[in-house]
């Protein structure tokens, strides 16, 4: 299945550059329509946070600066998504319902303002889209991301595009697959299909410390091949004790633009106590990174 629809939550500039880059660049290799995001704060979410012993007045202030400093965010966001527009050459338009098979596809893109619970809008419309683009959660101060991302990572049931720190010039020509036999990785792999049949180069990375009870490294490799993709198998080793340095480091030396990974096989609250692969990627990852569970 060719991507059709990217969705692009964008709750920040400073977290958007890169996220408005990487949706772009995807978009112009499918032809793909990306739908932007950003919610907007309810102010009457702010009195219920105000506490007691403060006049109506007093929250009535609170509120208009929560209003104030939304809509001056909102129009931040709107002149970036319109440069970004500009400099990568994309139609606004929104999708059409009805479009031959036969049709050159050009990529479009359009803005929705939304009001409400980012993390629960975010879900909601990431069921209808191919992937979703998010931006690092590491961006400082940025904490919208994180919940984006953890948002379509456990209700959705779609994959997640992670934007690098730094804008994209390509995706998806050397591609790496994180691979340790989980249905995670399953998961990771069926989202990355798409880019994988239409790559230049692609590696499998595995690694006996990453490995779980399931296929092998050497199982997946005549599976992709069903599939069209001729895929080399690179082992690599943990860097300094630390898996997930191993991961990005054979990435590093595949040369690759693109890694796909399983996200999380244990539950958030155990990832985040005891670490684990995919939160050092998150942490440390420079490329674009599907993941999926």
């Amino acid at each position: 299945m060719a991507i059709r629809k990217i969705l692009l939550p964008i709750s920040s500039a400073a977290a958007g550059e890169s996220a408005l880059a990487t949706a772009f660049v995807a978009a112009k290799i499918w032809g793909a329509h990306v739908a932007a995001l950003h919610v907007h704060v309810d102010a009457r979410d702010v009195a219920p946070l105000a506490g007691e012993g403060l006049s109506g007045a007093m929250i009535e202030e609170m509120m208009a600066a929560t209003e104030k400093e939304s809509s001056e965010r909102a129009t931040t966001i709107r002149s970036l998504f319109d440069r970004a527009l500009a400099e990568y050459g994309i139609k606004l338009a929104e999708p059409r319902s009805t479009e031959p098979r036969s049709a050159e596809r050009v990529a479009t893109a359009s803005f929705t303002m939304a009001t409400g619970r980012e993390e629960e809008l975010v879900a909601q419309q990431a069921r209808l889209a191919d992937v979703t683009v998010v931006a690092r959660p590491e961006v400082e101060g940025e904490t919208a991301s994180a919940d984006a991302l953890h948002a379509v990572l456990f209700d959705s049931g779609r994959p997640v595009l992670l934007a690098p720190p730094e804008p994209p010039a390509v995706i998806g020509r050397r591609i790496c697959l994180a691979w340790n036999g989980t249905a995670e990785a399953a998961s990771a792999v069926t989202a990355a299909l798409p880019w994988l049949q239409e790559a230049e180069a692609v590696a499998i990375l595995s690694a006996e410390g990453y490995q779980r009870r399931g296929p092998s490294a050497q199982e997946l490799a005549p599976y992709l091949a069903l599939h069209g993709v001729i895929a080399q198998i690179r082992m690599f080793g943990p860097v300094d004790g630390v898996v997930g340095a191993g991961l990005l480091a054979a990435a590093a030396a595949f040369e690759a633009d693109f890694l796909a990974m399983g996200a999380y096989s244990h539950s958030r609250l155990r990832q985040l106590i005891l670490g684990g692969v995919t939160r050092h990627v998150l942490e440390h990852g420079r490329l674009p990174i599907l993941m999926n569970r």
